[in-house]
C-alpha cells in the first residue's frame, strides 16, 4: 500500500527507492547519499540507514551483505504506485534510458542487452516452459535467448524472492538501442494489442501511448486478459502484444541492413516495416516517416498467463550481458530454487 502522502519520512523513502531502482547493482548508504545529493536531497548516511531499516521491514528492499541493498518486487510496485501521479511519461523515459545504455554489438556478440524480467512459481516452472515453447516455436517473440535466476539472485533490477524463478526475455528496446548507436533515432509511440488473421497482422485493437502511462502497456494488457497468443500458435488467429515505432524515412535502407545483423545474432522482433508515409497495420504515419511494428517481448509470458499460470512481469527491468543469455531450448525443466 502507498503510505501517507504528506509524510516527510515517506518522501525520503520514495527518494531512496527511486535511487535503488536506477541501478542494477546493490547500493550502500554512501552511494545512495551521493545519488540523492545529485537530486537536491541531503541525507546523512546515518539517516539513510534508518530509512533503509524501514524499507527492509516493509519488504521493499533486500540486504545483499556488504554490497548494500536492492529493490524487491514489492518495492518496485510501491515505487510505481507512489510515482504514478507525476510519472505519466515514465515508460517513455525508461525506454529512452535503456536505448542509451544498450551497448550490444551483433557482430562481436557482446555488450549489454535490455530485458524484461518475469517471476514464476518454481513448482509451475516446467508447465510454464511448455507453454512458452509453443510461442517461441511460432516466432512470436523478440528472441529465443533468455536467462534464469534463482532465489536471492537478480535479473536487471529485480531480486528473485523465495520460491520463485526469474526469467529474463529480450526487450524490444534492444532495437531502439542498436539503431540509436548506428545513428538512427527511433520514436517509441505506443504499446498495443495487434490482431492476427491467418498468420498475418491486421490491425491494432488497443493502444496505450508510452507518453501517457506510468505502467508498461504490455503488463496492463496481460493483466486485463486482452491477449490470445496461445490461439495464434494453434490457428494463426488471435491477439498478441506489439509495439509501434516511427523512424525517419531516409533511414529505411540502413534499418533493413541493421535488422539483418541483429537476426544473425539471434535477435529479431521486427514484425512489419512500412514505406514512406504509408500506414502500417491501419495506423497513420507522419510525413517523411516510416512505421515499424515490433513483436512484444512478453508474448511468451502472456500465453503462460492465458493458461492460468500466475506470473509477475517487470517490463524494461534493466540490462544483461549478451553472453549470459542462452537459447530457450537449452533450459533444464527443473531449476535450482536454493
Amino acid at each position: 500500500m502507498v503510505q501517507a502522502a504528506g509524510s516527510d519520512t515517506e518522501r525520503k523513502i520514495i527518494a531512496i527507492l527511486k535511487v535503488l531502482s536506477e541501478s542494477s547493482e546493490p547500493l550502500g548508504s554512501i552511494t545512495i547519499a551521493r545519488e540523492l545529493e545529485r537530486h537536491g536531497i541531503s541525507l546523512s548516511e546515518r539517516a539513510i540507514r534508518y530509512h533503509l531499516k524501514i524499507t527492509d521491514e516493509r519488504g521493499y528492499t533486500q540486504p545483499m551483505g556488504r554490497d548494500g541493498r536492492m529493490l524487491t518486487p514489492q518495492g518496485i510496485e510501491e515505487l510505481r504506485m507512489a510515482l504514478a501521479p507525476e510519472k505519466l511519461n515514465f515508460i517513455n523515459e525508461k525506454l529512452e534510458l535503456l536505448a542509451f545504455q544498450t551497448s550490444f554489438d551483433p557482430q562481436k556478440r557482446s555488450g549489454l542487452v535490455p530485458i524484461n524480467t518475469t517471476l514464476i512459481d518454481g513448482k509451475l516452472f516446467p508447465a510454464a516452459l511448455d507453454v512458452m515453447g509453443e510461442v517461441f516455436d511460432a516466432g512470436i517473440c523478440v528472441s529465443e535467448l533468455v536467462a534464469t535466476a534463482g532465489e536471492g539472485e537478480k535479473l536487471g533490477s529485480v531480486v528473485v524472492p523465495p520460491g520463485k524463478i526469474g526469467l529474463a526475455t529480450v526487450c524490444g528496446a534492444v532495437i531502439n538501442g542498436f539503431l540509436l548507436k548506428c545513428g538512427v533515432p527511433v520514436e517509441s509511440r505506443f504499446g498495443g494489442v495487434l490482431e492476427i488473421r491467418n498468420h498475418q497482422p491486421r490491425r491494432f485493437v488497443a493502444v496505450i501511448s508510452y507518453g501517457g502511462t506510468s505502467v508498461d502497456p504490455s503488463e496492463q494488457f496481460i493483466r486485463a486478459h486482452m491477449t490470445s497468443v496461445s490461439e495464434i500458435t494453434r490457428s494463426g488467429n488471435g491477439k498478441m502484444l506489439a509495439n509501434f515505432r516511427e523512424l525517419p524515412a531516409p533511414a529505411r535502407a540502413a534499418v533493413v541492413e541493421k535488422i539483418a545483423l541483429l537476426k544473425e545474432a539471434g535477435i529479431g522482433g521486427v514484425y512489419a516495416l512500412g514505406n514512406t508515409s504509408e500506414p502500417v497495420c491501419q495506423l497513420a504515419v507522419g510525413l517523411n516517416r516510416i512505421g515499424m511494428v515490433l513483436v512484444g517481448g512478453l508474448n511468451p509470458l502472456a500465453a503462460v498467463f492465458e493458461r492460468g499460470i500466475t506470473v509477475d512481469n517487470f517490463a524494461e527491468s534493466g540490462l544483461i550481458d549478451y553472453r549470459e543469455l542462452v537459447n530457450f531450448r537449452e533450459l533444464p525443466k527443473t531449476q535450482n530454487l536454493k
